[in-house]
């Protein structure tokens, strides 16, 4: 097959600045006339970027998409509005469901609880929404039913050319005399495993012991964090997620860093930072332990003083005060002496407790 002059090239991440919606706009725009070839070779991204692209060669009405490489998700997305798609021999393709983002860190309550689950609810209705609504744009391409597609990108998995031909993503493969496999090297594999996806199997460069050992283990990272069955991972990127930044104040004053690196929503962390967290959280419950037992103890010496309290005698009178001995007369006390006597009795009563 003679080889083709492409008008663009969409290659990276979906809605990245080498994969713009509004770059394709504009190309489209100045070749309104003739046939725009357009080469994809992406691991996928935004979805709304991946949709907007896909009404765009559709409302042109005469792109040929061509696929080389490995190409997942939001890519294959894009290609969906394209008059004829193509894909080299030696090309990779994979569909799954769409996912977003989710992080919940804390201690909840029976409320917090339930409006958690109220929202993740939400979150999922409008996922299935999404999935239906690609599902049906693979159906239209493929010639299938909506519901088979959408049980191939629940499945998930890599296709070779041949079986992305077979269910109808392409309409023709092709094949240069000097085209050669896709090579996975460790770089290609770390990216893969970074995102989520599965690594496939294929040929790999001259170091192929030390690259299989090297995929055993990415894989075995890999499935620590991504179900191997059913992805739970949910983002309105398709596939990958741009390296970010996050500050959790609590857990980095433990670790002592500024911030934590978090990609696609998720951060690794070493033994060693566990290893902190746990002892600071040991110390923390050891803290709060002493700190009840202090409350008991003060509580009850408390309860004891009232006790003591109630069993003190009541105030007696000591002294008895005779006037006649001085030739005085008897006289009985006033009000108010009596009142100040009732008030000083009550002063040393109190004064004498220890």
């Amino acid at each position: 097959m003679a080889k083709t002059k492409y008008n663009l090239h969409l290659k990276g991440y979906v809605g990245g600045w080498d994969f713009d919606s509004d770059y394709v706009d504009f190309v489209l725009n100045k070749n309104t006339d003739k046939e725009v070839a357009v080469l994809i070779d992406s691991l996928g991204g935004q979805l709304n970027t991946a949709l907007s692209i896909s009404s765009a060669f559709r409302r042109h009405g005469n792109v040929h998409v061509h696929f080389v490489g490995m190409n997942a998700s939001a890519a294959t997305i894009a290609s969906m509005g394209a008059k004829r798609i193509t894909m080299d021999h030696s090309a990779m393709y994979l569909v799954h469901q769409c996912s977003q983002s989710f992080f919940e860190w804390g201690s909840l309550n029976a409320t917090d609880m339930q409006n958690l689950i109220d929202n993740l609810e939400k979150q999922k209705s409008d996922l299935d929404k999404l999935d239906a609504n690609v599902a049906e744009m693979y159906a239209g391409r493929c010639k299938k039913k909506s519901a088979d597609l959408l049980e191939l990108m629940k499945m998930g998995g890599w296709l070779t050319a041949q079986e992305a031909l077979a269910w109808g993503f392409v309409d023709e493969l092709t094949e240069f005399d000097d085209e050669s496999a896709p090579v996975l090297t460790e770089a290609i594999a770390a990216d893969f495993t970074a995102h989520g996806i599965p690594l496939p199997k294929m040929l790999t460069d001259t170091k192929s012991e030390d690259i299989t050992a090297f995929r055993r283990f990415l894989q075995a990272c890999a499935s620590v964090f991504h179900s191997q069955e059913k992805p739970n991972k949910i983002v309105p990127t398709i596939s990958s997620e741009e390296k970010m930044k996050k500050t959790y104040s609590n857990i980095c004053k433990t670790l002592a860093c500024d911030s934590l690196e978090a990609n696609d929503d998720k951060v690794t962390l070493t033994t060693a930072q566990l290893d902190s967290i746990e002892a600071d959280i040991t110390a923390k419950y050891n803290e709060i332990t002493n700190l009840s037992a202090d409350v008991d103890r003060l509580t009850k010496a408390n309860s004891d003083l009232e006790e003591k309290l109630k069993k003190l005698p009541a105030d007696t009178t000591n002294t008895v005060v005779d006037d006649k001995k001085d030739g005085g007369t008897n006289t009985e006390k006033s009000d108010i002496e009596k009142f100040y006597d009732t008030t000083n009795s009550a002063q040393a009563l109190f004064d004498s407790l220890p």
